[in-house]
């Protein structure tokens, strides 16, 4: 039997017993969390209104809802509008483990699909959370560490084609064969190099799931239609896994994949920081260190990474000094300098304007970059060493995967805030409690 059939088997059991309460409450609440950063990105992200112009250039109508706007696209097209909306400000959950960003592709492709169709086959919040669960462990299978092949690929985009394909089946009603042939028709499309995040001065990162949520849905309908694919795009001599990292899973990972009885998914962070996940740890370590220094008073900051975290710190000159927010987000040694000068890191206060406060600029001059940490699943550790003419002070703070009901509602608020939206608090009662295909509806309108 095809992998990609062992694939649709787990998840239409899952799909069978439901999703487990405990779940379904995670689920609504990385929901609400990744509308209330599409909100925000109204203000804050105007690469993703560029690129929703971009992609949508002589398209006229459809049946796809893009959140924020009364505008309807095809459904691939308003897939792609909401994934962009929804990753492009650097705030989404994440999966650290997986290193997948999952909710920002499956949420568009539920909606996309749903928007499509009378009668959805599936509620939405189930939706989501299978889809959740299949791009989690499609990442958590591989074990990334950093270092190898899965270095180079962005595994949100490369695996979101699968999951956004799926999610999208599941609420078209595609049987167990019309979903393998939707993860075939993904896989034909499948991409993400990583290039847009290792290398400098561009905007492209902040919109690389949006392509993935696209081309899921697209495959979703191609299936629906009738278009067949290989049962082997997973596991075939030119399949996903051989291709893009050189060999097929082992047993192991197989299981991993395929285990239907645990939820990876429940290992799925919601962001504090409106960056980079790598950049988190080393924020909490400065932020700690600066209720002890002035920054002034640091001759030299000594950042202690690993192989990946070190991508992030490279080449020094450049991410000490980005050119974008993008790249700001993305840079070490930024985030640690900005987080001592300004004392919080949020949407209001890392602007374009804000990278070229002088404060920030000359502290990132005193930065210097150890690889003191070995490569592990997840995140390293916020390794800071200051060193002052009074003595040197190190901290290492670690990231905690739990996070709560009230940061969840707190930080939709303050994402409604800043998006100038009337009552942020009111709307999360309306979503929290009423999370529907229709939610949209419920949505302030952000641009006339």
């Amino acid at each position: 039997m095809s992998l990609s059939t062992e694939v649709v088997r787990a998840v239409i059991r899952s799909q069978k017993r439901g999703l487990p309460e405990e779940i379904r409450e995670k689920v609504i609440l990385h929901i609400c969390d990744t509308i209330g950063i599409s909100l925000a990105a109204y203000k804050g992200a105007p690469v993703a209104l560029k690129s929703i112009a971009g992609i949508s250039l002589g398209v006229k109508g459809g049946t796809g809802r893009v959140m924020g706007s009364g505008d309807v696209l095809p459904p691939a097209y308003a897939a792609f509008a909401n994934t962009a909306l929804a990753h492009a400000l650097d705030f989404d959950d994440i999966h650290d483990a997986a290193r997948i960003h999952p909710t920002p592709v499956t949420l568009a492709a539920a909606l996309a699909a749903g928007d499509a169709v009378d009668t959805p086959n599936l509620d939405f919040i189930s939706a989501v959370g299978l889809g959740n669960e299949l791009l989690c462990r499609l990442g958590y299978a591989l074990e990334p560490k950093g270092t190898g092949t899965d270095s180079k690929w962005f595994l949100t985009q490369l695996f979101g084609y699968l999951g956004a394909a799926i999610t999208a089946g599941l609420v078209l009603g595609l049987d167990e064969n019309q979903l393998v042939h939707a993860l075939g028709l993904a896989y034909m499309q499948a991409a993400g190099g990583k290039e847009p995040g290792v290398g400098t001065g561009s905007e492209a990162r902040s919109i690389y799931p949006a392509f993935s949520s696209m081309g899921g849905v697209q495959a979703a309908f191609l299936a629906k239609e009738g278009v067949t694919a290989p049962a082997s795009c997973l596991d075939g001599k030119a399949g996903l896994f051989q291709n893009y990292f050189g060999k097929n899973l082992n047993e192991k990972q197989r299981g991993v994949l395929l285990d239907d009885e645990t939820w990876a998914f429940s290992d799925t962070c919601i962001k504090l920081y409106p960056s980079c996940r790598y950049s988190h740890p080393f924020i909490q370590s400065a932020l700690v260190l600066r209720n002890h220094f002035e920054h002034c008073e640091m001759e030299q900051i000594v950042i202690g990474v690993n192989e990946t975290a070190k991508m992030l710190c490279e080449p020094l000159e450049d991410r000490c000094h980005p050119k974008t927010v993008q790249d700001a987000k993305f840079s070490i040694p930024f985030m640690v300098a900005f987080s001592f000068v300004r004392g919080r890191v949020y949407l209001d206060n890392l602007t374009g304007k804000d990278l070229m406060d002088p404060n920030v600029i000359e502290l990132a001059k005193r930065m210097r970059i150890e690889q003191t940490q070995e490569d592990t699943p997840g995140i390293p550790l916020g390794d800071i060493k200051v060193v002052t003419p009074q003595g040197t002070k190190r901290q290492i703070e670690r990231i905690h995967p739990e996070i709560f009901y009230a940061e969840v509602k707190k930080k939709f608020i303050e994402c409604g805030q800043f998006a100038d939206i009337a009552n942020p608090d009111e709307l999360w009662e309306i979503l929290y409690n009423h999370l529907d295909y229709d939610f949209i509806e419920k949505l302030p309108i952000m641009i006339h």
